[in-house]
């Protein structure tokens, strides 16, 4: 014979699905958050750092005396094994050197002008794409994530069969939940195409890079760029015997002149200051999607090969093209403009699904004040949370402790809805924090 449970078991582990659906539903949250601020990453940075110098373009010789100057600046350190040149460009008009222990702005003549300091950007990506967590973890949490949103926004459709007929039918003010839920629906359906390309793409970037250290570590000897050469190109055989630097200005003048069209956006030296070391330029193609190409070239700026993310195979190309769909980097400023909007649509979306979801139990009679008040506090907390951590990075440095700031102070946030409060005092209260948090910030980049 087998014992019922309890009613007041039922009632605990009903809660706790509930709780456990509130978390899942606040990393989704999150990140949709941060995704759609993500977007203006390269004019964050010049907002973080103002006073880096910018140019709308930097001379060949000028990039090849950053590279010996920050070279000769790391002696006595380990040997880097990549180092990054970021070109000037439209949205981000600086030059700017990283090794694998720091960057450095360069001047219009090469010379170093000082270090990078960027924390709250740098952080802001992390948080979308790792959610801070270790970097398999994350990958794999927020690619799981997207995935989840792909398949909330088919299921939301096929459960809603009227739903495209009543695309325009809104009851923005009726009571009882209608109008949110229309809010939540119309809202759906009008940024479907978006919603969908944005979760499909961000679950291949996750759940992509943790199937590729997985097939480095079974196949390649943990050779994660091996996995992914015949998508973006070979590296070169490492030589460790030391070299004089690669001539970039030789380089970086045959690419121009050969490839006129090309924009660089990227120069990459693998292997610095060795025999083997080479030089990758990538550049962006006007009115294509791919993030860029790939062109080889040894240390003395002859052409070794191109990798064909602009006229290879075609999954070559759409596996070029994921980021600048995810990011929405790919048409300017017009672009960004409508991925605000659609993104902003997306966060709402999550907001008000849970809104309903907990509507719903309550009608039911399963009233759970607390969760709800803890879900004000995901929803409003975080923007505020977010816009404190811009405030401590003004306030402390480039080596402000953002992500002990943001999540323990979002911890603080929910530990503080667990007590008996008028939901109404509490939602007002987490409404005027996330006001607040918007506006200082703003006052600080734009003052």
């Amino acid at each position: 014979m087998t014992a019922a449970p309890e009613p007041s078991s039922v009632k605990r582990a009903l809660s706790a699905h509930a709780a456990i659906g509130l978390l899942t539903s606040a990393l989704l949250y999150i990140v949709c958050l941060t995704g759609t601020i993500s977007v203006f990453y390269p004019e964050l940075q010049r907002l973080e750092q103002r006073d880096a110098p910018e140019m709308p373009a930097i001379a060949p010789q000028a990039v090849q005396r950053g590279v010996e100057a920050v070279l000769a600046s790391e002696k006595g350190k380990p040997a880097t094994t990549h180092l990054f040149v970021h070109m000037p460009g439209d949205d981000l008009p600086r030059a700017t050197i990283t090794t694998d222990t720091g960057a450095v702005h360069l001047n219009p003549d090469g010379t170093i002008a000082g270090p990078e300091e960027i924390a709250w950007s740098d952080f802001l990506i992390a948080l979308h794409y790792t959610l801070n967590l270790p970097s398999v973890i994350g990958l794999t949490v927020v690619g799981a994530l997207g995935a989840m949103l792909l398949a909330l926004s088919l299921t939301g459709i096929i459960a809603h069969p009227r739903v495209f007929r009543d695309a325009f039918n809104l009851r923005a003010r009726d009571s009882n939940g209608v109008g949110l839920a229309d809010w939540h629906n119309r809202l759906s359906v009008w940024t479907l195409p978006f919603s969908t390309a944005l979760a499909l793409t961000g679950a291949i970037i996750g759940l992509g890079s943790v199937t590729a250290m997985g097939l480095a570590a079974l196949f390649k000897d943990g050779n994660v760029e091996a996995v992914y050469a015949p998508l973006f190109g070979p590296e070169g055989k490492p030589n460790a015997q030391p070299a004089p630097p690669a001539d970039v200005a030789a380089v970086i003048t045959n690419f121009t002149r050969t490839y006129p069209q090309a924009v660089p956006t990227y120069v990459t030296i693998h292997e610095p200051g060795t025999l083997g070391q080479e030089v990758v330029v990538s550049a962006r193609h006007p009115h294509r999607l791919i993030f860029g190409e790939s062109y080889r070239y040894d240390a003395r700026g002859r052409l070794l090969g191109i990798a064909g993310l602009s006229d290879g195979a075609i999954g070559q190309q759409a596996g070029a093209s994921i980021y600048g769909l995810h990011f929405g980097n790919f048409g300017g400023l017009p672009v960004k403009l409508a991925y605000l909007v659609l993104g902003a649509a997306l966060t709402g979306i999550s907001a008000t699904g849970v809104f309903i979801w907990l509507g719903k139990r309550r009608r039911r009679g399963h009233v759970e004040p607390r969760l709800h008040r803890m879900w004000d506090g995901v929803v409003w907390g975080s923007p505020f949370m977010l816009g404190m951590t811009f405030v401590a990075r003004k306030a402390l440095g480039n080596g402000a402790p953002l992500v002990a700031i943001f999540w323990i102070g979002l911890a603080m946030i929910l530990l503080a809805s667990i007590p008996s409060v008028a939901d109404v005092r509490f939602r007002k209260a987490v409404q005027a924090m996330a006001a607040f948090g918007l506006l200082l910030p703003a006052m600080l980049m734009l003052g």
